[in-house]
């Protein structure tokens, strides 16, 4: 998977490319409208995150010029959070759209949803399993199973990052952000067991000291 990230800040730059390289994406970067349009003259990413912000233009007239008739798909980035420019950034065809600061697992997050998005895939099977994205449903055999709203959203987690590991401490900030309630280092083990005996099938790897992770295979 090739990605374009263009930021201007190298220090924002190189913590994701190390971030999306454990991820196993290919994170290719730019820091200027110059550079950005140098590459995509002989490099197709599959996935630009474009700042809006930089040092020789900005970054909504760079998609309008240079991408939007490429038909890539774009993540807009900015220190900004007025409306006006979200707005805009939507309108002109971006697929999201991030405010900084930002957390690296919720970007790659919204990547995943993007490339899922784009291959028109909303229903992920791993052997008997099917999850659908936009129903946030899931079954076993066409047999819907009955997953707890949080079991739903941990288990979702897990699907859009499908073939990566999930850390445990990640999902220990996710319960937490969604229930505020009281974690600790058991939460995760609890509601992975639960999860895991509804689903009958064991499609969840457990990556001993770090955390979980999907195989489509």
């Amino acid at each position: 998977m090739s990605i374009l990230l263009i930021e201007d800040n190298e220090s924002i730059a190189e913590g994701l490319v190390y971030a999306f390289k454990k991820n196993n994406y290919n994170l290719d970067f730019k820091t200027t409208v110059k550079e950005s349009v140098e590459y995509l003259k002989f490099n197709e990413p599959e996935l630009i995150i474009l700042d809006v912000s930089l040092p020789d233009g900005n970054g909504f007239d760079l998609y309008e010029k240079y991408i939007k008739e490429k038909n890539i798909p774009v993540i807009f980035l900015t220190a900004r959070d007025e409306e006006s420019d979200v707005v805009k950034g939507l309108n002109l065809g971006a697929e999201d759209y991030m405010t900084k600061p930002f957390s690296t697992m919720e970007l790659l997050v919204r990547v995943n949803k993007v490339i899922l998005r784009n291959k028109k895939k909303s229903v992920i099977k791993v052997k008997d399993i099917s999850f659908d994205l936009n129903k946030m449903s899931v079954s076993r055999n066409n047999e819907i199973i009955d997953l707890s709203s949080l079991e739903l959203k941990i288990l979702n987690l897990l699907f859009v990052n499908v073939g990566n590991v999930v850390s445990r401490e990640t999902i220990l900030d996710k319960i937490y952000d969604w229930t505020s309630n009281y974690v600790d280092d058991h939460t995760a083990t609890v509601y992975l067991k639960r999860i895991r005996e509804k689903l009958g099938t064991d499609i969840i790897t457990t990556v001993k000291g770090i955390g979980y992770r999907i195989d489509e295979k």
